[in-house]
């Protein structure tokens, strides 16, 4: 009887909680009745867990769709969109779950939405397996407004695991359209900058260990280069529970921004925190790219969404990127090419993803 619902394999490629936002997020927009199927099938604990049903729920609220399936554990559910209004919106996952993941599920929609809209997204703002917050500030906005939109993202307060706290407030007004981007010159590395942080109960000597130490290991490769990364103690007034970790951004001649981040944990000593974010910024240096791994995937709905051809060079092509081009030609008219890159030596690993875009209209403004 659901002959017109669009049905979604939840178990394939990444098979975690990405495919969910992709679709539900396109479903949203396109006003297309959606199934998902075995959600999240490939994880330890499958199903929906507080921050996959926090998403779901703010993109009900967004369209006043209707949701059935929508609780925790469930392998899955059907989604009916409704019409995408503005206005304020609050979603809470009452845990750690990454506030940055809330934000990719619903800012697709609030971009066609009949009129401006503000998100306030509760849980957590520096989390595992997912954008830190100051990624989302530092990296992921300034090239996303590359497709002609603005949004503001005011971090009231910072949540850590376990138990999230954090609360990031969105504001964003609706689009006509979206333009497509071309990112394909790296440039040169003109300048290397991040922070350091620590919260709650941790001394700013840790913050100033993992600085010293992500500076001495891109020292290594990079001599010539003033790298700044300030060591911070969140205001206790700004932060929930204790937490520390570390993010550093390389800005190039042509306005790209490349990072490595890291957060520190109990038992995991403070110089490793600070490599590690190092060699993840190293690492996404060497490919030749002009995204790292962390923004490749995050663009490709908005590839899909704008109107005419937007191209990005990248380094290897992750599975959570080919996963979002998987799903965005499923669910959009959008058409994608990958291949590689032929100008570089060959020793790089570099690919063009290009894009032909659906070319979203907002029939509301």
């Amino acid at each position: 009887m659901d002959g017109d619902r669009v049905e979604i394999d939840g178990g394939i490629m990444e098979g975690g909680g990405q495919i969910l936002r992709v679709s539900t997020a396109l479903s949203c927009l396109l006003g297309l009745p959606l199934r998902v199927r075995r959600i999240r099938a490939g994880r330890s604990q499958p199903g929906l867990r507080p921050q996959h049903l926090s998403g779901l729920e703010i993109i009900r609220d967004l369209c006043e769709g209707k949701l059935e399936g929508g609780e925790i554990g469930s392998t899955e559910i059907t989604f009916t969109p409704g019409k995408i209004k503005g206005g304020t919106h609050i979603a809470d996952t009452k845990t750690a779950g990454s506030v940055c993941l809330l934000m990719q599920v619903a800012m697709p929609c609030v971009l066609f939405a009949a009129s401006p809209s503000e998100l306030c997204l509760k849980g957590g703002t520096n989390a595992e397996m997912a954008p830190q917050i100051d990624y989302t500030v530092m990296v992921f906005k300034p090239i996303v407004e590359k497709f002609n939109f603005t949004f503001n993202c005011d971090i009231k307060k910072r949540g850590y695991y376990p138990q999230g706290g954090g609360e990031v407030v969105v504001q964003m007004s609706p689009v006509k359209e979206l333009s497509p981007i071309s990112l394909t010159e790296r440039g040169t590395v003109t300048k290397i900058y991040g922070r350091a942080f620590v919260a709650g109960a941790l001394p700013i000597k840790l913050a100033k260990d993992m600085s010293a130490a992500a500076v001495r290991c891109i020292r290594k490769e990079i001599r010539d280069l003033y790298i700044n990364i300030q060591p911070v103690r969140e205001p206790d007034d700004q932060a929930f529970g204790t937490g520390s970790g570390i993010i550093v951004v390389a800005e190039t001649s042509t306005g790209c921004l490349l990072a490595g981040s890291s957060l520190g944990k109990r038992g995991k000593n403070a110089d490793k925190v600070g490599i590690e974010a190092a060699e993840i910024l190293l690492r996404n240096l060497k490919h030749g790219g002009t995204v790292d791994d962390s923004l490749q995937d995050q663009l490709i709905i908005f590839m899909a969404l704008a109107k005419g051809v937007s191209r990005v060079k990248s380094g290897p092509i992750t599975l959570h990127t080919q996963t979002a081009i998987h799903f965005a030609e499923q669910l959009t008219k959008a058409k994608f090419t990958v291949t590689k890159s032929e100008e570089e030596d060959p020793s790089k690993d570099t690919y063009i993803i290009e894009c032909q875009g659906m070319g979203m209209i907002n029939p509301n403004v």
